[in-house]
Order: structure tokens, then C-alpha cells, then sequence
């Protein structure tokens, strides 16, 4: 009898903890990629079977849209899960010259994972402030390594750039050290000017798996945001395709690649179980850079508007044994929702010190239900707002530069009213407004409701705000 309460005993101590272990959580967050630009999101040119693998193992959420349709508002709304102008990033993106940025006081994903024991790092671009002040490190991030900014920005004051995009960029890949300035830091300080843009993706890997493979007797939270595909592209020469046309394809490829060897430790590792990944990106393609560009359809437009190809993105999210294989969810979701979904799915209750936006749709991942969200508000890449979502209604107020007349102090131009039925007409080809101007009076006062509270209730950003 002695003999086996001993037994027992060591079970309770060597197992138990095994079963109680608390998920980790990889977020690999690329950076204006569009929806289109997947293989499980229908591209027909792309192949990304190391990402497909994610949506085949876990879901694929079809209706997942980002707070801004540029990346440092879009990134602060995926951290804090708020609105970017509740917590003053809405001003569109910093620059090398910005004296601004995330405030620390704003209580982050990798905060809030971090008191709770995990081990958290940030890898890849930043954007969110570049001054030691709001830098990862003071986020909630152990560590940090990554590019602060965009990588078409450069060191120290954004001067002597090339033009954008350009096929002879492509072409001579060797323009990553000698037309950029691009600075790579680890923690808060700069290590390489300028980084290769070149390795920089496969480096961002290395890093990943380094990190992983350090932490892999602990929970750990890896956010991994992509400098690329933001232009300008480049890739490692194993992997370079010298044709400008397949350009962004090689991009996508690349990065996919990428993935492929991070989820490969994971499950070589055993953690494939107590592992959650999620693939999305900060907002849609820069349609204007043709080949250098990503695609959004069967969405209206990209990158900076407010219309569907600029805020839907593609979101992949796999649990073994927690989130149904090769599950869809059509369900309306946005990347502020994923600081409580993360909190719920890690078992780690979040009681955030101030106002969030966010709404935890953990069970529309684990049980299929229906979200919580039914509305959301549409900013534009400025922080002006623009319009709003409710349901399948989506209403859009778009106010045109126009053109003054003499002395007058407003502009000649109206605005333009649009009003789509999602469910029926997601490319946004059919203007109702005209039709419904009940449902045009109802979504402008909801959503000028919405936007009151938020901005009577902002808070401050960190630093000053400057241009």
C-alpha cells in the first residue's frame, strides 16, 4: 500500500503539471498582404501550403477586419484592443522623425501574458514608436529584435530614399544595403545599418525558433509581425525569382517558408498540442505598386481606404484538439477583439484597468457560436471617422477633398453617402443608400454615438504628437 501512494504521489507531481499546461501563442503578423494572397484565401498564382496548413488544422475566419487601413493604427488596435484613437495612435503611421507612440500605460496582449508567467517576445517590425520609451521592451516584451518602422524608411532622419516601387529595386537586389538606411535593433539598441533586407525575413525566423526552442518548457508568447511584404521587396538569393511580375509572389513564398520551419520546431518540439498560431496581417494590399502589390479580391480596393480590401484581411488560427479541423467561420470579427479572445483561450481572465473596445469571441473558435460582435466602426488611414458596420449593413461617409469656391469656407463638394448590403454584395459594387435612407439616418447617429464616446473618452498618446 506504501508502495503505491508513492506512486500515486509521484504521478500527481510528474504529470499533472504536463496536463495543466498553460497554451502558447504565436502571432505571425505580416504586413500588407491581402486577402487574396493565400492559397486558402483563393489565390490562384500564390502557393503557401505551410500557411494553408494552419487554416487546415484550425479555421479560417472569412469576416476579420483590421481598426485602420495603415499599420501603426492597426497595430496598437491588435496590442490593446481598442480603437486607435482611444489610445491616440490614429494619426496615421510614425515616422523616423515621429516623437511619439504607444503609451506604456496602455496594457498590452504581452502585458497582460506576462504577469501571468509567460515569457513574451517581439520579433519583426515595431511601428508603433522607435524612441527607447515605447520600444517593446517597456510593452510588455522580454525582448525585442526587429526593424522599429516600415523597412521604406530610413535612419535616422527618413532622407536620401529611392523611388517606390521599382522593378530595378527588384532587380538588383543588392539596392537592400545600398539604397536603404533601415536600422535593426535588439531590445533598444541599434545593431545593423543598414540590415539586409534580403535576409531580414529568414533572420526573423531564426530568431522565432531560437525563442521557442528556449522557452519550450514554459508558456510563451511569440508576436511575430513581418516587415514584408511592405514594399521594398526583397528575399534571400536561394529563393530570388529575377522576374519583376512574380515579385510579391516570391514574397509571400518566402515568408511561407518561413512559417513552415517555425511550425516544423513547434511540433518537433511536442508543443504542437499546447500551441496556438494565428496568421493575419495589419491591413489590406498597396494596390498601387501593381507586381509589387498583393491582390484583395473579390474585395473593393486596398490599402488606405476604408472600403472592404483595405481593412478585411485573411485570419488563420490552429489549436489541436481545441479549434476544429479545417473549421470556416463567416462570423464578423476584428483584430481588437483578439487581447480578450487570447486572455479567454489562455485561461488567463483579463480585468483591463481601463476601457477596451475588444470583445472575447473565443467561443466562435472553440464551439462555433455566433460572435459577440455585430458592429464596427470604420476609420480611415487619418483617424477620421468614416463609416460603420452592423450586421450585414455597411454604411459609408466619404467626404471628398473638392474644391473651394472664392470666399467660401467649406467645400463645394458633398459627401458621399454608401450604403452596402455585405451579405448580398461583398466586392461593394451596389450602392443602396438611395434606396434605404432609413438605414443610412439609423447607422450615421449609431455610429457618431460610437465615435462620441470614444473621443470624449481618448486617452493620451505617449510623447507629443508631431508630423
Amino acid at each position: 500500500m506504501e508502495s503505491l501512494l508513492r506512486v500515486i504521489t509521484l504521478w500527481i507531481f510528474l504529470v499533472l503539471p504536463v496536463l495543466s499546461r498553460d497554451p502558447n501563442v504565436i502571432l505571425i503578423f505580416t504586413d500588407d498582404q491581402g486577402y487574396n494572397d493565400l492559397s486558402c484565401f483563393g489565390s490562384e498564382t500564390i502557393k503557401t501550403p505551410n500557411i494553408d496548413a494552419i487554416a487546415s488544422k484550425g479555421l479560417k475566419l472569412t469576416d476579420f477586419h483590421v481598426p485602420s487601413p495603415v499599420c501603426s493604427p492597426s497595430r496598437a488596435g491588435l496590442l490593446t484592443g481598442c480603437y486607435p484613437k482611444r489610445v491616440g495612435m490614429h494619426r496615421h503611421v510614425l515616422f523616423p522623425k515621429s516623437t511619439y507612440g504607444l503609451n506604456p500605460e496602455e496594457l498590452t496582449i504581452a502585458d497582460h501574458l506576462k504577469a501571468n508567467g509567460y515569457a513574451t517576445a517581439c520579433v519583426g517590425k515595431w511601428h508603433l514608436g522607435h524612441l527607447p520609451e515605447y520600444l517593446p521592451t517597456v510593452q510588455g516584451f522580454d525582448s525585442y529584435f526587429g526593424i522599429p518602422y516600415s523597412n521604406d524608411m530610413n535612419h535616422p532622419a527618413n532622407q536620401k530614399k529611392p523611388k517606390l516601387p521599382s522593378d530595378q529595386l527588384w532587380a538588383d537586389q543588392k539596392t537592400a544595403i545600398t539604397a536603404w538606411n533601415t536600422p535593426l535593433l535588439r531590445d533598444e539598441e541599434i545593431i545593423e545599418v543598414p540590415v539586409d533586407q534580403r535576409t531580414i525575413t529568414r533572420r526573423y525566423a531564426d530568431e522565432a525558433i531560437k525563442f521557442i526552442t528556449d522557452n519550450k518548457d514554459k508558456p510563451f508568447f511569440l508576436y511575430l509581425p513581418h516587415s514584408m511584404p511592405h514594399i521594398p521587396l526583397y528575399v534571400p538569393d536561394d529563393v530570388y525569382d529575377s522576374d519583376p511580375a512574380n515579385a510579391y509572389k516570391c514574397v509571400i513564398e518566402h515568408i511561407d517558408a518561413e512559417t513552415g520551419r517555425i511550425t516544423k520546431v513547434v511540433k518537433d518540439l511536442g508543443l504542437e498540442k499546447d500551441t496556438i498560431i494565428i496568421y493575419t496581417t495589419d491591413n489590406g494590399p498597396w494596390l498601387r505598386f501593381k507586381n509589387h502589390g498583393g491582390s484583395a479580391k473579390p474585395l473593393r480596393e486596398g490599402k488606405g481606404t476604408t472600403f472592404e480590401g483595405g481593412q478585411r484581411v485573411p485570419f488563420l488560427i490552429s489549436w489541436p484538439g481545441k479549434i476544429p479541423e479545417g473549421a470556416r467561420s463567416d462570423e464578423l470579427t476584428s483584430s481588437i477583439d483578439l487581447l480578450p479572445t487570447i486572455a479567454s483561450l489562455t485561461g488567463k481572465p483579463l480585468s483591463p484597468p481601463k476601457k477596451i473596445d475588444g470583445l472575447d469571441f473565443s467561443k466562435t473558435l472553440t464551439d462555433g457560436k455566433k460572435s459577440p460582435r455585430n458592429e464596427f466602426l470604420h476609420y480611415a488611414s487619418a483617424g477620421k471617422l468614416e463609416g460603420i458596420r452592423q450586421g450585414d449593413w455597411k454604411l459609408l461617409v466619404k467626404n471628398p477633398k473638392g474644391k473651394m469656391s472664392k470666399g467660401a469656407k467649406t467645400l463645394t463638394a458633398k459627401a458621399q453617402i454608401q450604403l452596402y448590403n455585405l451579405g448580398k454584395d461583398i466586392s461593394e459594387s451596389n450602392n443602396l443608400a438611395a434606396e434605404h435612407p432609413e438605414k443610412v439616418a439609423m447607422l450615421t447617429k449609431r455610429m457618431t454615438e460610437l465615435d462620441t464616446e470614444i473621443t470624449n473618452n481618448a486617452r493620451a498618446v505617449g510623447g507629443k504628437f508631431n508630423r
